[in-house]
């Protein structure tokens, strides 16, 4: 298993809409391309607070690299995305990092 760590640092003042194209878009597509998530998360003290963070599972970096691709290239999710960023992007930058859990992690 390998685990995906995103990071959106979000455009000023943008983070409610963001918030809501997860909520009722993004995490539709993600269900429909097989993208497991694992947890989204805010930062409540310390960190970026124009940031989401959130964690997807993998089972290779093959499955990664198909989703993914699958994800992005679908017209449905790329006419919807379009139309959240009418008034312009919502998201600046995206980081990621892939981890791979110890030998003593609780996650697999």
């Amino acid at each position: 298993m390998i685990y995906e760590w995103r990071e959106y640092r979000v455009a000023p003042g943008k983070m409610p809409a963001l918030l809501r194209r997860f909520r009722e878009i993004t995490c539709k597509f993600f269900e429909k391309h097989g993208i497991r998530v694992v947890g989204y998360w805010e930062s409540e003290v310390g960190g970026e607070t124009d940031t989401l963070y959130y964690l997807v599972a993998w089972e290779s970096m093959a499955q990664r690299e198909e989703r993914w691709r699958a994800f992005a290239t679908d017209p449905e999710w790329i006419a919807a995305k379009a139309e959240t960023e009418r008034e312009g992007p919502l998201v600046v930058s995206i980081h990621n990092r892939f981890l791979r859990p110890t030998d003593f992690s609780p996650l697999p």
